[in-house]
């Protein structure tokens, strides 16, 4: 499925095209979505989220993905940009492709998935500390909240 989005920035209207297509992996459902106005390649953009969806649990090991060439046909993109975003996931060692049966995902590996939560965790203090020296909130009273939030553990209540 692929959508118009109409933005009008400055009198001027620009029309970006959103891709998305759902994969249904051994009964799951994952979405990978393609924005040209994303900045990322797109080849880049289905790699992140197929690495998302493994560190997420959306996808085990053992899962086999959507073929190459289904992927690039659901998506309406070219075989050599869904190839490479395969490949650089066998390089990166989240997939193995194996020649005429497809492209399994690898046992997650935990040192991995541990490091891409410590970045998302840098990214989003980062987001707050720029907000909190925009607004003139001191650190004390970031910590203050931060260690309060921890300790009631308000996000799984």
């Amino acid at each position: 499925m692929f959508i118009n989005i109409f933005f009008i920035d400055n009198k001027d209207i620009n029309v970006y095209t959103v891709y998305s297509v759902y994969i249904i992996v051994l009964g799951m459902i994952m979405k990978i979505i393609i924005s040209n106005r994303s900045g990322a390649p797109i080849y880049e953009q289905i790699k992140d989220q197929i690495k998302a969806a493994i560190f997420n649990g959306e996808l085990a090991e053992d899962d086999i993905l959507p073929s190459i060439r289904q992927l690039a046909l659901d998506l309406k993109i070219s075989v050599i940009t869904t190839s490479r975003a395969y490949r650089e996931l066998e390089n990166e060692g989240f997939v193995a492709n194996v020649q005429g049966k497809g492209c399994y995902v690898l046992q997650r590996n935990e040192e991995l998935a541990r490091e891409n939560a410590l970045h998302k965790i840098e990214y989003n203090l980062g987001v707050v500390i720029s907000t909190a020296k925009a607004e003139g909130i001191t650190k004390d009273e970031i910590i203050n909240r931060l260690t309060f939030l921890w300790e009631v553990d308000i996000i799984n209540e």
